[in-house]
């Protein structure tokens, strides 16, 4: 059951820009090739599939949320690469929800979409995903893209901050459950990281007190990110499954 260092059949889920985009492009420039999923932004996962190094990419869409589209990009996907080696669940939703300033039907709301998106679109992928390894015969890794928030707290996206956590303790589980199959599971848990959907607040009156939560006075890159992916995806390093990696630049530590 080993997993070749390129050439591999790679799924990155929520592909469309910043760090899905990011990370497509880092394990196509390894040599790998690459599904690019999107959700809804069809012409931005066009521009990460042109952007990729090398041939035989995809592009596969659909709603992660619905579990049977979910399995219908599962499909696709290893139709189209041939086989599935590499799983990033990288789709995600971030809505901000203060309790003191969120009526509770919003709230209901805002808590089933990140619960579906964030959490059970993971589980279900990472279900189908590793069945196919199985059945391959020759291992394979699952990577997870989690977050500080799981560790500090989100006072203004608690959704976000529970889910990720419940996607670090999903990743460990499956760490356990998945080693006797050759498949290795880890996560990463990011802080604050530059992308466009954040750039108004990076560039805004706030801007300066994000970067100063680090000691290194800067926040992260998705680049940053994505190389941390690509080598917890790699043949070396298969001992680190069940690990969640801390990408926040000293921001939050942890015991």
């Amino acid at each position: 059951m080993n997993l070749p260092a390129s050439g591999r059949r790679v799924l990155v889920s929520g592909a469309s820009r910043g760090l899905g985009r990011a990370v497509a492009q880092a394990f196509a420039a390894n040599g790998d090739r690459v599904a690019v999923h999107f959700g809804s932004r069809a012409e931005e996962a066009r521009v990460t599939l042109k952007s990729l190094t090398g041939t035989g990419h995809v592009l596969v869409g659909g709603d992660l949320a619905n579990p049977v589209q979910a399995a219908s990009v599962m499909d696709m996907a290893a139709e189209g690469l041939g086989g599935i080696d590499v799983l990033v669940n990288n789709a995600a939703v971030n809505i901000r929800h203060p309790l003191a300033e969120t009526p509770y039907e919003e709230w209901v709301a805002v808590w089933q979409q990140h619960v579906a998106v964030n959490l059970l679109a993971t589980a279900n992928l990472s279900h189908l995903a590793a069945r196919l390894m199985i059945e391959q015969g020759t291992g394979g890794r699952i990577v997870n893209i989690g977050s500080r928030g799981a560790f500090r707290g989100e006072p203004d996206h608690p959704a976000y901050g529970a889910t990720k956590a419940a996607v670090h303790s999903l990743g460990q589980s499956l760490a356990v459950s998945l080693a006797p199959h050759g498949i290795a599971v880890a996560s990463v848990a990011p802080g604050f990281f530059a992308t466009e959907r954040v750039a108004p607040r990076l560039e805004g009156p706030e801007g300066e007190s994000i970067r100063e939560q680090s000691p290194f006075g800067r926040v992260g890159s998705a680049e940053e990110i994505a190389a941390a992916v690509l080598w917890l995806a790699s043949p070396a390093a298969e001992w680190s499954s069940g690990t969640i990696l801390d990408l926040n630049g000293a921001s939050h530590l942890r015991s």
